[in-house]
This record gives C-alpha cells, sequence and structure tokens, in this order.
C-alpha cells in the first residue's frame, strides 16, 4: 500500500493497480506519478490498458486491487461525482437537446452555482476556446472541431484540478485533429492544468506531451520525455512502436562490439555477454551516407535494393553480403541522394554512430 503524499510530491500517483475482468487482468501492477500541471499521454495499441487506467483515476472504473491518490488525499474508492476532475470523451457526449451555452454551463448549474456566476465563466470559456459567436447553436449544427472544444470547455467549466482526455480527436479528419492538438497543449499550458491523455497516435503523443507513459498488454513499458522515449527506448516493444525502427539479428563479439552479417560495429553492449545473439535496432533517419569513407568507425558498403519517394526524403532499402542477408532502412535527404546519384543496383558507403545504436534480446523484437 502507498503512503501518502508529501509536500512537493506528486499531484496524482497510482499504486500497484490491477484491474481484473473475470480471468482476464487489464492491468497488472500499474504505478505511477504525475506533476501539477504536467501534460501525460498513455500511449500504446489497442487493448493495452490505457483507457482502463483512465477510467480508474476517473472512478469510472474501480480498480481489483491498488491506490489512487491526487493532491494528497485518497480518492481510491471514490464515486466520479465525488472526484475532482473533468473528462472529454472520445465520443465528445455533448447533450443534443442542449445549445452550447447549456452544454458548457451543465456542471456549473448542478453545483448551483449563481446564475450570473455561471454566464460569466461560459462566456470566459466560450473565449477561451475560440466558440465566442457560437453560444445558441445545438451540437448538430457544429463542425466536430467546434463540438471537440465545446466537450473541453465543459469539461473546464468547473475548474478542476484534473483534466482526463479520452482520445478526444481520434474523430476527426487529419488536419483539424493537427490543429485541435496545438490549441489543446496551448490552452493546458495557460491554464496550468494536470492532464492526461489516452492515445494509440504516436505523433499525438510526441508532440503534446511533457511526459509519455506507453503501455502495453497491461503494464508500463516505458516512462520518459518524447526525446527519451523516442531516442533511448527501454525495450523492443517500445522502440518497435514508437517511430520507425530497423531490427536485425546480431551477436556480441566482444567488449563494446557488435557483428551485423560481415560487419563489426561499434557500440554499447551493456550487460550482454560475448557471443550472445541479440537484436540490432537503429533508426532510418541514423544511417549516415554523407562523407563516409570505408575506414571510418562502424562504416561499411551495401546495395541499394529499393527507393521510396517520402517527398523531402527517400526512404532506401540497404541489403548485400555485407549484412548476411538482412535489410537495413535509411532515410535520406533528396539532395544527398541527387549528390550521390543513387540508384537501385548501386552500392553506397554508409555508418552507423555507436551511440545510435540500441540492443535488445534476441527473439525480443
Amino acid at each position: 500500500m502507498a503512503t501518502d503524499i508529501q509536500a512537493g510530491g506528486p499531484y496524482l500517483r497510482t499504486a500497484n493497480i490491477i484491474k481484473k475482468f473475470g480471468d482476464f487482468t487489464a492491468l497488472n501492477d500499474v504505478s505511477i506519478d504525475i506533476n501539477e500541471a504536467e501534460f501525460v499521454c498513455f500511449l500504446g495499441p489497442s487493448g493495452c490498458g490505457k483507457t482502463t487506467l483512465l477510467r480508474a483515476i476517473a472512478g469510472l472504473d474501480i480498480q481489483t486491487h491498488g491506490r489512487i491518490e491526487q493532491a494528497g488525499r485518497d480518492i481510491s474508492e471514490l464515486p466520479p461525482s465525488e472526484r475532482d476532475f473533468g473528462i472529454v470523451f472520445q465520443s465528445y457526449a455533448l447533450f443534443p437537446n442542449l445549445t452550447v451555452i447549456r452544454n458548457i454551463a451543465y456542471g456549473l448549474e448542478n453545483r448551483k452555482l449563481p446564475k450570473g456566476e455561471i454566464e460569466a465563466r461560459v462566456r470566459e470559456l466560450l473565449e477561451l476556446v475560440g466558440l465566442t459567436g457560437q453560444d445558441n447553436k445545438y451540437p448538430a449544427q457544429l463542425s466536430g472541431g467546434q463540438q471537440q472544444r465545446v466537450a473541453l470547455a465543459r469539461a473546464l467549466a468547473t475548474s478542476p484540478g484534473l483534466l482526463l482526455l479520452d482520445e478526444p480527436l481520434s474523430a476527426l479528419d487529419a488536419r483539424v485533429r493537427v490543429h485541435l492538438r496545438h490549441e489543446i497543449k496551448d490552452l493546458q499550458a495557460r491554464l496550468g492544468v494536470t492532464t492526461i491523455m489516452v492515445t494509440h497516435d504516436q505523433e499525438e503523443a510526441l508532440t503534446m506531451a511533457d511526459r509519455i507513459v506507453v503501455m502495453n498488454e497491461g503494464v508500463i513499458e516505458q516512462v520518459g520525455t518524447p526525446m527519451e522515449i523516442y531516442r533511448h527506448p527501454a525495450t523492443a516493444f517500445v522502440a518497435d512502436f514508437i517511430g520507425k525502427m530497423n531490427f536485425a539479428d546480431g551477436v556480441v563479439s566482444g567488449k563494446e562490439q557488435v557483428r551485423l552479417g560481415e560487419v563489426e560495429l561499434a557500440c554499447d553492449t551493456g550487460d550482454f555477454a560475448a557471443g550472445q545473439a541479440v537484436q540490432i535496432a537503429v533508426r532510418p533517419e541514423d544511417i549516415v551516407a554523407r562523407g563516409v569513407a570505408p575506414g571510418d568507425p562502424n562504416a561499411f558498403t551495401a546495395d541499394v535494393e529499393e527507393l521510396e519517394f517520402l517527398g523531402s526524403s527517400l526512404r532506401v532499402d540497404l541489403a548485400g553480403p555485407a549484412l548476411g542477408g538482412q535489410t537495413l532502412t535509411a532515410d535520406l535527404s533528396m539532395n544527398l541522394m541527387r549528390e550521390l546519384e543513387l540508384e537501385p543496383g548501386h552500392d553506397v558507403t554508409v555508418r552507423i554512430p555507436p551511440e545510435r545504436i540500441s540492443l535488445y534480446a534476441a527473439g525480443d523484437a
């Protein structure tokens, strides 16, 4: 059982959360601390437990075991009505028979606040979310993006200490989604409200979160800043789930040395022993092709197998005897491709910086 939060401790704490549905364990001993005013994303594939964890925090699905604290208060067994949060669902969940004003005012009216105070707060929120002038419209008369703004304003109306967002942008088209995620992040930063967002979209998490909680099969794989998660994935699952990653079979050939096909690569081998089979992971953008000589450390020559046009860059599949029948993908700029005059069937000398190589146990990827 977790101890009470001390002064200066986290704003929200989940400790040893387990959630079972019959014989199925949706959350397995999940613990995380979230700081005040932090924007945290729960990220993972469908069925990983991220929404179940959010619902446990909200009291919508009480955990089977474990403790949840908010601002030093044990809320583990409290119903949603006695917890301090606002929530925005994927479906918006607006009242179709109420105007924009009435939807936003709903929580304030339930608290029986003075009419003048409610009107002032609603006007303030309409301006905050950019919906001034839409006061008396009904949800069906609004675009998806406008409906989401109403849902956000309603969640913020009671000035909650915690804002919960359950895949709030997934029902919107791509352009509106990109625009709204910047708006939501800016609004959260201005208000300083502690925010948790559930998403399966890694781009959303990377662009919006102060920290990301990567989940898989009911457990937390890694917690870190977007840069930490992307640059230093703690597990093969995180490496594979976040961004594009090359995985290749290799063998630790010595201290700080790993063999990929016929190529010897210097890198941090950590606790892996010489002779141990490993998965070598490197991101496509970390394979360097400019100014590389055959004798440079971690340099090798490979065949250009295929080219995929990506607009400002090209994705290049590298293969050949040096790689032992395996393929690596490199992302190279259009300017570099023209400079090197690369085409399928040509060869190219590339280099992988040691600090850009990650190793995982064989079979983990």
